[in-house]
């Protein structure tokens, strides 16, 4: 033994696993996630509220909501930055803090970087940041972070030091995102028992006693609670739904090829099945036990909650995180060591190499679809429908809310912003053209749906509102009415003009 740290312990291979988890993001004018564009516009209305056209669109409501990361963020860079560059950086930053996270937590629970960290980074790309969920994320993030920081405290300072400092840390992750805060205090909870069985307590007392250590951190409820029937609206359901669950598992790397993206899963079940029943690993209890709690909550918790949809699939590639974290090569095994590490290694290149193309790919799809905004009149409104695929079809072009770019390059008026109350700041002004003024009527689900169908929609819409109708993904034609007339096609999508009679809608109003 020379004294020489393992090469997956050098800070020079920290520093290109931080690097390497941005490369992903560099090229995409903006991060092609699912619901990202639809952000952007909202950063776009937000930045500009008061302001003519969109004034006349949306009212911006301000409060405190847990949700709003990156909002604050981006109107923090309006200054420097546009809202499209500046949610460019900050989403593009979520990755790096994440993984940057990960090691940190590994190190503070292990002392050292265990040799499977690189069978983890990769899920700082999983399923909920390829949809696009960019607060929660961030707060994940942020959580992973102050899950470190609380171990490293747990050594290094006394309990009422780690209060005053959590306590706030506790609201700045819930002004994120309140399931990110949620998922921060699970983690703490876990690690907390788990010191205080290491320090004697019997299971039970070690429970109680780090459910007390942990309430300061739960006091942003009072804030939701204070806000009324809005903060705690929405709906909630869709409970033990095991077949949408084990959707979700197979979900955790999924981007767009499935039959990779499910071996990529298969190969970490395998690593996590092996450490548990190998006599050569095994796992570090700091971060094991939250991680259990982690898979137990993503059992319990149901897929929508108080409007937020697929809640419990989103602490899942975290949780996945922290087990494979908690792994630990035994003494005596330095070989078997150092081909975890290197397969570890591999698997995070391949990994971020295969989503650097996807997200290329990903991009191309959503700029030709862009093409159709120059003939969207600015300042006005537009019936944004979208064919989206179905669930069962892994991949999705990530078109649903791409009518974002458009509020943000042309200032129109779209149907796709999300406005649930207590949950969103924004609120359309349209009222007559409800039930199209807010997400989720911008998608038309797959054919064979009875609640609603594109000659529903074309049918239905309020033609006072809506001087143009913008499908994605149906071609020119395809929109049967009379007053519609196409302008702009390019065989995928199509931009209709609606000829509606001024006087007629003035008599109307």
């Amino acid at each position: 033994m020379n004294g020489r740290p393992d090469w997956w312990q050098t800070r020079l291979f920290l520093f290109c696993a931080i690097v390497t988890a941005a490369i992903p993001m560099l090229w995409p004018g903006f991060a092609p996630l699912t619901d990202a564009p639809g952000h952007i516009g909202r950063y776009r209305i937000l930045a500009e509220a008061g302001t003519a056209p969109l004034s006349h669109h949306y009212a911006v409501h301000w409060g405190l909501i847990g949700n709003l990361g990156v909002d604050l963020l981006v109107l923090a860079l309006r200054p420097l930055l546009d809202v499209e560059p500046a949610a460019w950086l900050v989403i593009g930053l979520i990755p790096v803090a994440t993984v940057a996270a990960m090691l940190w937590v590994a190190r503070e629970a292990q002392g050292r970087i265990p040799a499977t960290a690189g069978f983890a980074l990769p899920l700082a790309y999983g399923f909920p940041f390829q949809l696009g969920f960019v607060n929660f994320c961030l707060a994940a993030a942020l959580a992973l972070a102050g899950l470190a920081l609380w171990l490293r405290m747990a050594r290094t300072r006394p309990l009422r030091v780690r209060l005053l400092v959590f306590v706030p840390y506790a609201g700045l992750v819930w002004l994120c995102h309140s399931f990110g805060w949620a998922m921060l205090g699970l983690f703490v909870l876990g690690a907390e028992w788990r010191l205080q069985m290491t320090a004697g307590k019997p299971w039970h007392r070690a429970a109680i006693n780090a459910a007390f250590v942990t309430l300061p951190m739960a006091w942003p409820l009072l804030i939701m609670l204070a806000g009324g029937s809005d903060r705690l609206s929405g709906d909630t359901g869709d409970w033990f739904h095991w077949s949408a669950k084990a959707q979700w598992a197979i979900s955790l790397f999924r981007e767009r090829w499935k039959v990779y993206d499910i071996a990529c899963v298969t190969l970490v079940a395998c690593l996590l099945w092996t450490a548990i029943r190998s006599a050569r690993l095994s796992f570090v209890g700091l971060l094991a036990l939250p991680a259990l709690l982690g898979f137990a909550a993503f059992l319990v918790l149901p897929r929508l909650f108080q409007g937020g949809a697929e809640v419990d699939m989103r602490i899942l590639p975290y949780a996945a995180a922290l087990g494979l974290l908690a792994i630990r090569v035994r003494p005596g095994h330095a070989l078997l060591e150092r081909h975890l590490a290197l397969a570890g290694t591999a698997f995070f290149a391949m990994r971020i190499a295969t989503t650097t193309v996807a997200f290329l790919l990903f991009s191309q799809g959503q700029n030709a679809a862009l093409r159709a905004i120059d003939v969207l009149p600015p300042g006005g409104a537009v019936l944004v429908l979208v064919d989206e695929p179905s669930m069962k079809s892994w991949f999705n072009p990530r078109l649903s809310h791409i009518a974002g770019i458009a509020i943000a390059r042309r200032r129109v008026f779209a149907n796709e912003q999300w406005a649930l109350a207590g949950q969103q700041l924004i609120r359309p002004l349209h009222p007559q053209a409800a039930p199209f003024d807010s997400d989720p009527s911008q998608i038309v689900p797959p054919p064979n749906n009875p609640d609603r169908s594109l000659d529903q929609a074309i049918a239905a819409f309020d033609r006072c509102t809506f001087r143009r109708v913008w499908t994605i993904g149906f071609p020119a034609g395809r929109a049967h009415a009379a007053d519609l007339t196409a302008i702009w096609s390019d065989g995928h999508s199509a931009v209709y003009a609606v000829a509606t009679d001024p006087a007629h809608c003035r008599s109307a109003r």
